[in-house]
């Protein structure tokens, strides 16, 4: 159950779906990056992809690492410059 509602939150608000998942499980975050800025930054600017490098880190990133971090950075780009269209034909009409 715990994992469906973390799933369900991660799809619709991933900032606080990451927030939640740096209070209970802080080790994680703290093996991943060396300080707080780094994630905070990240969490702000690039939610998807900083999402996905905590996932894939553990391990060290290794070859199709990569295509996942460039699928959730597509993904953050894909939301900036979708709330970006719908800003501007909400403007022009």
């Amino acid at each position: 159950m715990g994992c469906c509602l973390f799933a369900v939150m991660l799809a619709g608000a991933p900032r606080l779906a990451f927030v939640l998942w740096w209070i209970f499980q802080p080790f994680r975050m703290q093996a991943t990056f060396p300080n707080f800025i780094w994630p905070l930054l990240g969490v702000l600017i690039l939610p998807w992809t900083t999402i996905m490098y905590v996932i894939v880190f553990p391990g060290g990133i290794n070859g199709f690492d990569w295509i996942w971090l460039g699928l959730a950075l597509a993904i953050d780009i894909g939301t900036y410059v979708g709330n970006g269209r719908a800003r501007q034909m909400q403007t022009s009409s």
